[in-house]
C-alpha cells in the first residue's frame, strides 16, 4: 500500500493546495499536466518492479486495468470535455462561469471520497491504532522531507513564491485516490495494502494543510510574495 501510495504523483489536490498557498495556477496545472503523463506512462512498470522487489504476487491485467480506468480515462474524458466546451461555449464563458462553478465540487468531492473511506476502515482504524501508527510514521516522514527538499531547492534556485510553494507541495502530495483504487483492485478492500492508502489519506490531508500555513508564513523568504515586495518598497 505504501509503494502504491508513494508512486502515485499528485494530479489532482495539488490544484487546491496552491490555491490555499496563493501559489500560481498556470505553474500548477503544468505540473499536474506533466505528472498525469508520468504516471499514464510509468506507474504501471514502477508498481510492478517495486512489488516484485517485495516478493508480492504482480497481476498485470488487474495493475493496467486500472490506470485505464482511474488515470487514463479522467485524463481523456477531460481534454474530450474541455475541447466541446470551448468550442460550443467560448473560452470566457469557460474560464469566468464553468471553472467557477467546477471549483466547490472538486472540494465537496474529496470530502464525499474522505467520509466513504473512512465509513469502510473506521473500524479497524479504532481497533488497532498501533498498526496505524506504524504506518503514518514512514508516509509523515516522507511528505515532510520531500516537501522540505522541494522548497529549499526551490529557494537556492530563486524561484518566486508564487512557483515555489506549489512545486514543494506537488511533490510530497500523492494520487490517493489512484493509489487506493489500485490496492483495492488488486488486493481487496480489507487487505493490509487498502488499509495503509487510507492511513495515508489521514496523514496527507492535515499534514498538506499544515505545510500550506507554512508556505504562507514564509513567503518572505521568496521574490515576488507580498511581504518581499512590500520591504523592497520601503527601502
Amino acid at each position: 500500500g505504501c509503494i502504491l501510495l508513494g508512486i502515485a504523483p499528485c494530479t489532482a489536490m495539488v490544484l487546491v493546495w496552491g490555491y490555499l498557498a496563493k501559489g500560481n495556477d498556470g505553474h500548477t496545472l503544468v505540473m499536474v499536466a506533466i505528472n498525469s503523463l508520468t504516471m499514464l506512462l510509468l506507474y504501471g512498470p514502477l508498481g510492478g518492479m517495486l512489488l516484485k522487489f517485495g516478493a508480492l504476487p504482480v497481476p498485470w491485467q488487474a495493475l493496467l486495468l486500472s490506470i485505464a480506468i482511474y488515470v487514463a480515462l479522467p485524463l481523456a474524458a477531460g481534454y474530450i470535455s474541455r475541447w466541446w466546451i470551448l468550442r460550443v461555449k467560448g473560452r470566457e464563458w469557460f474560464e469566468h462561469e464553468f471553472l467557477h462553478v467546477l471549483t466547490p465540487i472538486t472540494i465537496l468531492a474529496l470530502l464525499a471520497t474522505l467520509v466513504l473511506l473512512f465509513s469502510f476502515k473506521g473500524e479497524t482504524i479504532l481497533r488497532d491504532p498501533l498498526t496505524i501508527l506504524w504506518i503514518a510514521i514512514p508516509l509523515f516522514l516522507q511528505t515532510v522531507l520531500i516537501f522540505g527538499l522541494g522548497y529549499g531547492l526551490s529557494r537556492l534556485l530563486k524561484f518566486s513564491y508564487q512557483d515555489a510553494a506549489p512545486s514543494a507541495m506537488i511533490g510530497a502530495s500523492n494520487h490517493f485516490e489512484v493509489a487506493i483504487a489500485t490496492a483495492t483492485m488488486l488486493f481487496g478492500l480489507s487487505s493490509g495494502a487498502a488499509l495503509a492508502t487510507v492511513v495515508g489519506v489521514l496523514i496527507e490531508v492535515p499534514v498538506m494543510l499544515l505545510l500550506v500555513k507554512i508556505c504562507l508564513k514564509t513567503q518572505g523568504w521568496f521574490r515576488g510574495a507580498a511581504g518581499s515586495l512590500a520591504s523592497e518598497a520601503a527601502k
